[in-house]
């Protein structure tokens, strides 16, 4: 049985020598058309150039190579792919439990749970949990959803109406806003709050101090004057 021990298959372009057909279609490096020509040909005039001579479409007929330089070309394509990733929106369901006779203060908390995610751009999940005899009562799990698809409806709308699910009444919200302009919104509000703190603190540097110590110039203290002593006068001698 043949078995295949070979390495990872390469996804990258052939390049330059490790062309091997006997002609291609060369593009120019402005995108030009150049025609059809031998590939020792080709060779020349990317060394001429300086550039590599890369296939672009290896299952043409001949294939088509380009003259570029592919440093610089794999460089700007890592950083068009990496932009997309960081751009790339997904989907997220985020769940929210609550119960018929929920608590009005804990309603609120959950409320603004619910507002977060939707502001993200987020679906959200509100199921309701019915316990004993409150599965005889829907209708107060039924209410209580309509109440909250009431209180958010400037954020999001019923995706998925409310239905029973064993023990559970689940309904989806999804948000009215696409999950790439959140992202795009919160990027901008937290450039601008890092540019106002940034602002705020220049601010406080170059401000000057109410109480900056004025510096005197000390007048210089006056020599003090010493009187000479006279010169001492001759004995004279004792009276007798």
């Amino acid at each position: 049985m043949w078995c295949y021990r070979g390495g990872p298959i390469s996804t990258e372009p052939r390049i330059n020598d490790r062309i091997r057909v006997p002609e291609v279609r060369l593009v120019g490096p402005s995108g030009e058309q150049v025609g059809i020509v031998p590939l020792a040909k080709a060779l020349e005039l990317a060394q001429e150039y300086d550039l590599d001579l890369v296939e672009v479409a290896a299952s043409a007929r001949p294939p088509v190579c380009k003259l570029m330089d592919y440093g610089k070309f794999k460089y700007e394509s890592a950083m068009k792919a990496r932009e997309a990733r960081k751009n790339q929106a997904h989907t997220v369901i985020k769940e929210m439990k609550l119960r018929p006779k929920i608590d009005p203060h804990d309603y609120d908390t959950k409320k603004g749970h619910v507002v977060r995610f939707l502001k993200q751009g987020d679906k959200v999940k509100i199921t309701i949990m019915f316990r004993g005899r409150e599965q005889s009562r829907p209708e107060l799990g039924y209410r209580l959803l309509q109440r909250l698809a009431s209180d958010v409806e400037d954020l999001g709308f019923i995706e998925s109406n409310p239905k029973q699910d064993g023990r559970n009444m689940i309904m989806v919200l999804g948000p009215h806003k696409k999950k790439t302009e959140a992202m795009a919104e919160a990027r901008e509000a937290q450039a601008a709050r890092k540019a106002e703190r940034q602002g705020v603190s220049l601010t406080e540097d170059e401000a000057p101090s109410e109480e900056a110590p004025v510096e005197v110039e000390e007048a210089p203290a006056e020599a003090a004057v010493v009187p000479e002593e006279a010169p001492a006068s001759p004995e004279t001698p004792a009276e007798a």
